[in-house]
């Protein structure tokens, strides 16, 4: 009777101690593996691109090398659906977004956002030879636009309360071209006006980067509102993903503080975005 009940006791004990058991963090689960792995854009200069040698290239690119370089881990770029990251849920295929995403109170639902790292103007883009001058003219256009994004918000109506201020309202009656990512779009609409698109809202940078590139397209003049972008977690990750979110931020607030993101953004955009203007 004795022996049953040391038996019952320590089966007790162990049974009991398995229901305490807590998940693993993911940033404890990111520095056992020495590797941050991370979704971003292999086709969204100049935040990030894929060079044909296999080369990562671009703001957001660098920026996840110095946060992967602060918490003493590894990078590991993975190219991804922007749709399906903003979804969440990414079942542990990647541990952190680094693709310039917008913090919108939809994305909050499935994601867990840092603080901004950088503010990024949206801009209408059409063809250099374009009669279009002003966004008033947009009136009735195909605007070609990325998928899941602020872009699109925009301009179904849907994106006061998400980014504020609106500095200038969507034009009347047009009718939004999704595309995959807007670099896509940006190719359509360098095709021609009027055959495939009147004009592609994207983030300023972007424009400029396609411009630069040899692409016959002029900015429109004024952005019509600015991104608060961040770094995203998957809120339902089965690593707590907390511990790394804090981690991160604090890694943010060190690069702000001693000037490595505004370095990186004069770099790449030619300007200091890391504040709005």
């Amino acid at each position: 009777m004795f022996a049953l009940c040391l038996c019952l006791s320590a089966c007790g004990l162990r049974s009991g101690s398995s229901t305490t058991e807590t998940t693993p963090d993911l940033l404890a689960a990111v520095r056992q593996r020495h590797l941050l792995i991370v979704s971003t854009d292999a086709n969204y200069a100049p935040q990030s691109y894929l060079r044909a040698d296999g080369t990562w290239v671009g703001f957001d690119v660098d920026v996840a090398r110095e946060v992967a370089k602060r918490l003493h881990v590894v990078p590991q770029f993975e190219d991804s659906n922007f749709d399906i990251v903003t979804a969440g849920s990414w079942h542990g295929q990647w541990d952190v977004n680094i693709d310039s995403m917008a913090v919108t109170t939809e994305r909050k639902k499935a994601l867990l956002f840092t603080a901004p790292y950088y503010f990024v103007p949206a801009g209408f883009v059409v063809r250099k030879n374009s009669v279009i001058h002003s966004i008033a003219q947009l009136t009735g256009s195909r605007i070609g636009v990325g998928s899941a994004t602020t872009y699109l918000a925009y301009l179904l109506k849907q994106l006061p309360g998400d980014v504020e201020p609106i500095l200038v309202p969507p034009p009347a009656n047009v009718k939004p071209i999704p595309y995959i990512t807007d670099q896509l779009a940006l190719q359509d609409l360098a095709q021609g006006s009027g055959k495939r698109l009147d004009a592609v809202l994207t983030a300023i940078p972007t424009a400029i980067a396609a411009v630069k590139a040899g692409e016959p397209l002029r900015i429109l003049p004024q952005p019509v509102f600015f991104e608060d972008d961040a770094i995203a977690l998957d809120k339902h990750s089965e690593n707590e993903p907390e511990p790394l979110l804090a981690a991160i931020d604090e890694s943010l607030s060190d690069m702000l503080r001693d000037g490595t993101l505004s370095r990186l953004s004069k770099k790449y955009f030619g300007a200091d975005l890391t504040h709005k203007h």
